[in-house]
Parts: structure tokens; sequence; C-alpha cells
């Protein structure tokens, strides 16, 4: 039987759909600069309270881009960002939490 075949797309886990998506661009950048940020200075004691908010925050932004996430590799990079920031916050609320030294 004979079909015409057409020229198959490359099959790859971070697919695109070949959209522009502005806004969960957006939103997976800021994730991705939080996580690095609350999990580099997580490794800091003196900086729980960057490490705390940022990655409370990343959590928050990471947690709606996948929300309003449309491709796998938006999602891929939001759960890597979301990640480190999760791991940032718990490190960072282990050295003194969000206001640790400020109220109390």
């Amino acid at each position: 039987m004979a079909q015409a075949i057409g020229p198959r797309p490359p099959v790859s886990l971070l697919a695109t759909d070949g959209k522009s998506h502005p806004a969960q661009q957006a939103l997976v950048t800021v994730t991705l600069v939080l996580g690095v940020l609350a999990f580099v200075t997580a490794m800091f004691h003196n900086l729980h309270l960057i490490s705390s908010w940022a990655g409370l925050i990343g959590i928050l932004t990471g947690a709606y881009g996948q929300y309003i996430s449309e491709t796998t590799r938006e999602r891929f990079l939001l759960v890597i960002g979301m990640g480190a920031a999760g791991l940032g916050l718990f490190l960072g609320v282990a050295h003194g939490g969000l206001f640790g030294g400020i109220v109390g």
C-alpha cells in the first residue's frame, strides 16, 4: 500500500510547538533565577532571609508558570527551578526562617 509520507518532525523531550510564549518564558526565567539565587544563598547561614524569600517567591512563580505553561520545555525548566527554590526555601527556614532576627 503506497502512501505519501511527509517529513517527520524531530521527536524530543523538550519539543516546542513553534509558537512564541512570552509570558511563560518570562515565568520560566524568573523561576530559574530565583531558584539559583535561593539555592546558592542557602549555602551561607547568614543569608537565610534572601534564600527563604527567594525560594518562596520562586515556588509561587513556578507554580503559576506550571498552571499556564503550554509546552514540555517550559514545564521541565519550571520543575528544575522550583526544585532549587524549594531546597533554598527549606534550608533558609532551617537557618532562621523568613523573619529570623527581624521579628522577635
